[in-house]
């Protein structure tokens, strides 16, 4: 008896459809450009106190409620958060840290005569206080600094937006190509002229 086998062929509409991926949609130079300056913001954050930085990042979304700043108090609280953030940038890179004789990190402030120690018990050797006297470059540094915290709070959105709620397109582009600016500017000056100082808020030194 003979056996008859017959094959079927899958039908086309039975067939899985292939997956189509969502196409991305091309990004205009504005966003190009305001992508890199975000990503910019914790390169040039890393230049500041970190405990200053923090502070700012915490409470400007608070101060200006999420960059609304419907009141006046709201813009005269962020105009002090960033007075006071900038001043404290601003000092800061006058402070100092040493290892004492147990290991223990001290801190203090940068004088004509050395290190003043926060703790008051503890003094700086006097062989090696010559190397922590205040030098011109802390002035430069410290200027330095303030700027680069304005390139921070210039990429913030909620400060933008509270004293900038209706920017012209100038005022835009010129709001996303100042920080950036100064980001880089400042970026290689301080490559240029490093700083060797490890104070409050900036990282420790192995030594």
């Amino acid at each position: 008896m003979d056996v008859h086998v017959t094959t079927q062929e899958p039908l086309l509409e039975n067939a899985p459809t292939p997956l189509l991926l969502p196409q991305k949609t091309p990004k205009t130079p504005t966003q190009r450009t305001m992508r890199k300056a975000f990503k910019g913001t914790s390169h040039l954050a890393k230049l500041l106190p970190t405990g200053t930085v923090l502070i700012f990042q915490t409470l400007s979304p608070l101060f200006t409620h999420q960059g609304q700043c419907q009141t006046l108090t709201s813009k005269t609280m962020t105009t002090c958060l960033l007075t006071l953030c900038s001043i404290s940038c601003f000092l800061l890179s006058f402070t100092d840290s040493f290892r004492d004789e147990r290991g223990k990190v001290r801190y203090g402030v940068a004088s004509l005569k050395g290190l003043w120690v926060l703790d008051a018990s503890i003094r700086v050797p006097v062989d090696e206080a010559e190397k922590y006297r205040l030098r011109f470059i802390d002035f430069f540094h410290a200027f330095m600094s303030i700027l680069v915290f304005l390139a921070v709070a210039l990429l913030d959105g909620s400060v933008v937006s509270c004293f900038f709620p209706k920017p012209s397109e100038e005022a835009k582009e010129l709001l996303v190509t100042l920080p950036i600016g100064i980001g880089i500017v400042c970026s290689v000056l301080f490559v240029a002229f490093p700083s060797q100082r490890h104070g409050i808020g900036f990282p420790l030194s192995r030594n």
